[in-house]
């Protein structure tokens, strides 16, 4: 669901939940997407920019980026900041697709204390909220595979891979297990 629309209905959930967050360049295939997993929210408030949740979540990082980046060499963390996520290189995992995108997956989740923003998308981007349900992951890699292939311009089959990745890349180090349950 939209994260907006289930903030305007009352239908965010206040437990657990996903939230997957877009951004989009306007003039190439460049994307960075944010996962954040968060529990327990004691409120949340909608800003100018976007909704502040005030519990501590977990944020993970994913980057595409096209073979024509002219700044491919630069350390994600130094770039500007509509190209910029929270990771160096050593810290990302690297997937390849057959016509030479590079999808950097974050190894690990940056923790965020006390809050979180996110912002409101603008243009194609987009911020949807998944539920903690059993079938959560799948939802999660079916919604990655749908943009990396449609939004991101992957191959479908290289589109799936990584969104399977992905997938299991949340449910290792952003599950509700243990320090969430």
């Amino acid at each position: 669901m939209d994260l907006f629309d289930a903030y305007a209905q009352d239908k965010l959930p206040r437990e657990q939940g996903y939230i997957i967050s877009s951004f989009f360049s306007a003039n190439s295939a460049y994307s960075i997407y944010e996962i954040v997993s968060y529990s327990g929210v004691k409120e949340i408030l909608l800003t100018e920019t976007g909704l502040e949740f005030r519990t501590a979540g977990k944020k993970l990082s994913i980057l595409v980026e096209p073979p024509s980046y002219p700044g491919k060499y630069v350390e994600p963390t130094n770039r500007k900041d509509e190209e910029r996520i929270p990771k160096r290189f050593n810290e990302l995992e690297k997937i390849t697709d057959r016509k030479q995108n590079s999808i950097y997956v974050a190894k690990e989740p940056v923790e965020t204390y006390g809050s979180f923003t996110v912002l409101k998308p603008t243009g194609d981007n987009f911020a949807r909220v998944l539920y903690s349900t059993p079938d959560v992951y799948e939802t999660l890699q079916g919604l990655f595979e749908k943009s990396f292939n449609q939004e991101a311009g992957i191959p479908q089959a290289d589109a799936r891979t990584a969104a399977d990745f992905v997938a299991k890349t949340v449910e290792k180090t952003m599950s509700f297990r243990s320090e969430y349950a």
